[in-house]
């Protein structure tokens, strides 16, 4: 163990500051797209929005997100994560904080657009920096990490909004939330460098990111970047895309729509709904960060990377099925439905940390945020159907039965069967690593 501790001091630790800004950068995209589901109350009331309302706006950044994600990837790929994150981080700030200018619905549905489009550049710059920074038997870790950041992004809203509003207005959750963003640049643009071009990096450190390379060296940033077509013949990129597809939904329910849940369920609103929603994400932050241990425990145990991926996300897969006795404990006590919906939130996160690194472990880098964004965006049109064929419908029709639990129960026998689908699914298309030779 100590001899482990004094390699890792000789061989630097800069690539975990660079961790730490794609951490902020995911923690900031996630307030900004949640502020909004803490308001939902508060529009009812002031600006007469209904249920149908509520969902056509959340649609809206969905559609826009998907149709970014697609760019994005592409985008990333082809200016480099140091412009391009900074670029849509600067745009979704600024939508943000538009938000803040709208009065109706249909402006609200232009705010979240433009939200969506720029939002989308964040995961797949991410997973891109990652793959450029880490070695691959640390990209899961390094991902939950980051990928925390959207946990404490949706555990800081709950915790900041509803007092924000309370004590200024609406308007000023966007704008505040918005203005943070700014302030990320200042150290994006001081710390970020490529590898190759930071003179912060030591020698030592450059050569451990680099350590799994093989024998013909490291030639995935020099290979011939692959088309989107060329990208869709192969079956991996379908394994990823319909992972995405079938689980993106169920973190987007969660993301958007827990605070009605305990309003409906419970009669919490405003500054009540801190706690609970709190609760949830601090235990989905824990599942991000132990989604990435596991399987880099496994691999430094000699179990292939590939292979520990999928028998880790087999596990957390198990570990959502509890979510659909959420309301059958919850009618007991809510703190027992919290807590199941918390731990599946966990395993979500879990999943996500390892499911996004499947794409470093079977493409070469410049092609990473590409697969990314096309998977990104099946995970956002996946969100997109649920909202619509199910949420949209679904809500508005229980409610105004009067039977709005049942419509919170179906959503929940759908998030426990989601993870297990896909990992069929993805099974079924890559049932044994196979790496993207150019």
């Amino acid at each position: 163990m100590q001899q482990t501790i004094a390699a890792q001091q000789t061989i630097g630790k800069y690539r975990w500051t660079i961790c730490a800004l794609v951490f902020f950068a995911t923690t900031i995209n996630y307030i900004d797209r949640s502020v909004i589901s803490f308001l939902k109350s508060t529009f009812t009331a002031n600006l007469h929005w209904n249920d149908a309302d509520y969902a056509n706006v959340e649609l809206a950044f969905k559609i826009s997100y998907a149709i970014g994600l697609l760019a994005a990837g592409r985008f990333i790929d082809k200016i480099g994560t140091k412009l391009g994150y900074a670029l849509a981080l600067i745009v979704w700030s600024l939508a943000s904080v538009g938000h803040a200018l709208a009065k109706t619905v249909t402006g609200f549905i232009m705010a979240r657009s433009v939200l969506g489009l720029s939002e989308a550049g964040n995961f797949p710059a991410a997973i891109k920096t990652v793959a450029e920074w880490f070695p691959k038997k640390e990209r899961a870790f390094a991902t939950g990490i980051f990928n925390s950041g959207a946990n404490i992004g949706a555990i800081t809203a709950p915790l900041t909004v509803p007092f924000i509003v309370k004590a200024w207005g609406w308007q000023w959750a966007f704008i505040i939330t918005g203005a943070f963003g700014f302030l990320w640049l200042i150290f994006w643009f001081t710390y970020y460098e490529v590898p190759q071009k930071q003179k912060r990096l030591a020698q030592p450190e450059y050569d451990y990111i680099h350590s799994d390379v093989d024998e013909k060296g490291d030639t995935e940033l020099t290979s011939p970047k692959l088309s989107w077509g060329k990208l869709l013949g192969y079956k991996q990129t379908w394994a990823f895309a319909i992972g995405k597809f079938l689980t993106d939904p169920v973190w987007w329910f969660y993301l958007f729509w827990l605070p009605d849940f305990l309003e409906s369920q419970y009669g919490l609103k405003g500054t009540g709904v801190a706690l609970p929603v709190a609760l949830v994400y601090s235990l989905s932050t824990a599942g991000s960060i132990g989604g990435g241990w596991l399987p880099l425990n496994m691999i430094r145990n000699g179990s292939p990377a590939f292979k520990a991926r999928k028998t880790s996300m087999l596990i957390y897969a198990f570990f959502v099925v509890p979510i659909v006795f959420a309301q059958i404990l919850g009618g007991i006590n809510m703190w027992f439905a919290v807590i199941i919906i918390g731990i599946a939130a966990a395993a979500h996160q879990a999943w996500s940390a390892n499911i996004f690194t499947t794409v470093s472990d079977m493409f070469p880098k410049n092609s990473t945020a590409s697969v990314t964004g096309i998977g990104g965006m099946f995970g956002a049109l996946g969100g997109i159907l649920l909202t619509w064929l199910v949420q949209k419908n679904l809500f508005v029709h229980y409610r105004a039965m009067g039977k709005i639990e049942a419509a919170y129960y179906i959503m929940f026998i759908v998030c426990g069967a989601a993870y297990l689908s896909a990992w069929a699914m993805m099974h079924f298309l890559v049932p044994r690593m196979k790496r993207i030779e150019i």
